[in-house]
């Protein structure tokens, strides 16, 4: 399986959906990017549509222009040495998937992340090298990002920072999974204490400002998911 560890003591460097704010996420031109721009892993959404797996974050009702597909990112990163992080969004396309990580030979090479369960579990039957990662919280509507709803949801994700520690052993068992892929606003140093104590790394999503680095640096944080590589200063 993949080592999400550190690299030499250094934190990994994952870019999200590539490098999405520099390039149009989830397209081959941003995973390219982020890796020119030392990214370790990129990170990518897997949708559904029409029977195809495509990359994309939000479901597609249609296909468009550049809409890459999952086989052509893979194909993609089977010419470089770089790790695949799969946020696979769809349902039911477990098989799929696991078939196309074997086909590219990226099985060990891939984590698949999702917050639901029963797609980790599933895509553990059908591929049981792949490694797999659990996505905490849920946040279908990316409201942890959005700074106008601050006020709302900071009371709930600081109850939520207070509370996984005692609650991540039983959330990585709930679907196997074996990495942890928290928000950087429920992270804290015992709940990264807890989960390396669990043999479980831990990478924290969605971190865009550099100054968010070396504080999780110091809290033992094994890779920062990032769409702008450039906060990692070299």
């Amino acid at each position: 399986m993949i080592d999400l560890g550190r690299r030499d003591g250094r934190m990994l460097r994952i870019g999200h959906r590539g490098a999405a704010a520099l390039a149009p996420e989830n397209t081959i031109e941003s995973l390219r990017l982020a890796l020119e721009l030392g990214c370790d892993l990129v990170e990518f959404d897997v949708h559904e549509l029409d029977g195809t797996l495509v990359l994309a974050h939000d479901p597609p009702s249609s296909p468009e222009p550049g809409l890459p597909t999952l086989d052509e990112a893979l194909a993609f990163l089977t010419g470089t040495e770089a790790g695949a992080h799969l946020d696979l969004k769809a349902s039911g396309a477990e098989d799929t998937v696991a078939e196309s990580l074997r086909r590219h030979g990226l099985v060990e090479r891939t984590v698949v992340s999702s917050f639901r369960p029963k797609t980790l579990l599933a895509l553990g039957a059908a591929e049981p090298g792949v490694r797999l990662g659990l996505t905490y919280p849920e946040d279908r509507r990316g409201l942890v990002q959005r700074r106008a709803v601050a006020p709302l949801i900071g009371p709930a994700l600081a109850a939520m920072r207070v509370a996984l520690p005692f609650r991540i052993s039983r959330l990585l068992a709930g679907g196997s999974a074996t990495a942890a892929m928290l928000h950087f606003a429920v992270i804290s140093k015992a709940v990264v204490e807890r989960c390396h104590a669990l043999g479980a790394p831990v990478l924290v999503w969605t971190v865009d400002e550099h100054v968010l680095v070396p504080r999780l640096d110091a809290m033992g944080v094994d890779g920062v998911i990032t769409n702008d590589p450039r906060i990692f200063g070299d």
